[in-house]
């Protein structure tokens, strides 16, 4: 039953692979979390092109083997160990993409954490880290790129969440409220970013099979898209340059959103009580 449920929410699509290749032929990409999940896909996709793919993450081993695995591909594929949510390797991976032209940028590296308000009284440091790495990091590695993209006429894809388009979830406050905050920013530089020649996509996925929701023992029975359709989607941005990316269904989720607001809240307040 739960594959016919995906097979519905999350249907397939046919990407163009001699589109996809027209348009990244020689581009240089970078790929933030690109280590695992979503990251890891895309890196082994865009490895069938000639480009060159600059991956960041913070395992070293796991974009080293990465790397190897793919050294017979077309791409070539840099590497840089880093965890963007610390300022200081955040910088230093910004010195390290000067000697790069960059021509796409794929912000995917993201915290994901799940806890009650009511067990964070003391534990300030979690929204403080979260939104560091799902806000501030990204909105300094927009910054310093802008004028590499600008001259490059080039494209940032972020890769957001379903769930900043729809109600508030109870118990990821710090994860949507960080994923929110960079979207908003995305939305109020379009404008501007686009009269400098720069394109810019937000891929609003839904759960994604990947470790990032293993830790969440209520995801392991919900409808999951795979890595590989999520993947695919952010190819088809790649193609078409479209603004955005989300599912079929999330329209009617943004309409229940507003119109059953209240009765969502005390739906949520019910689910607490009897949990």
């Amino acid at each position: 039953m739960k594959s016919i449920v995906e097979r519905i929410l999350f249907p397939r699509i046919n990407i163009n692979k001699d589109l996809l290749v027209q348009k990244l032929q020689q581009k240089t990409i970078v790929i933030t979390g690109a280590s695992f999940g979503i990251g890891e896909q895309l890196c082994r996709q865009l490895s069938e092109i000639d480009c060159q793919l600059i991956l960041v993450a913070r395992t070293t081993e796991k974009l080293l083997k990465i790397q190897q695995e793919l050294q017979d591909k077309p791409a070539i594929i840099y590497i840089f160990s880093a965890n963007l949510g610390d300022e200081a390797q955040l910088d230093e991976f910004i010195s390290y993409l000067k000697q790069y032209s960059i021509d796409i940028v794929i912000n995917n590296a993201g915290k994901s954490i799940c806890r009650p308000i009511m067990h964070s009284l003391d534990r300030l440091h979690d929204f403080q880290r979260t939104m560091q790495l799902n806000y501030f990091a990204p909105v300094k590695l927009c910054l310093a790129l802008i004028p590499q993209l600008q001259k490059n006429k080039g494209h940032f894809i972020n890769i957001s969440a379903v769930n900043v388009l729809l109600a508030p979830t109870v118990y990821w406050a710090a994860y949507q409220a960080s994923k929110s905050a960079f979207d908003q920013w995305l939305r109020c530089a379009e404008a501007e970013l686009l009269m400098n020649d720069i394109t810019i996509s937000t891929a609003y996925l839904p759960l994604v099979k990947t470790k990032m929701i293993e830790p969440t023992a209520a995801y392991k029975s919900m409808p999951t898209m795979s890595r590989q359709q999520a993947a695919d989607h952010i190819c088809q941005l790649m193609i078409n340059h479209r603004v955005y990316y989300k599912p079929w269904w999330a329209f009617l989720g943004q309409i229940a959103s507003v119109i059953f607001a209240t009765s969502w809240l005390r739906l949520t307040q019910f689910y607490l009580k009897k949990k």
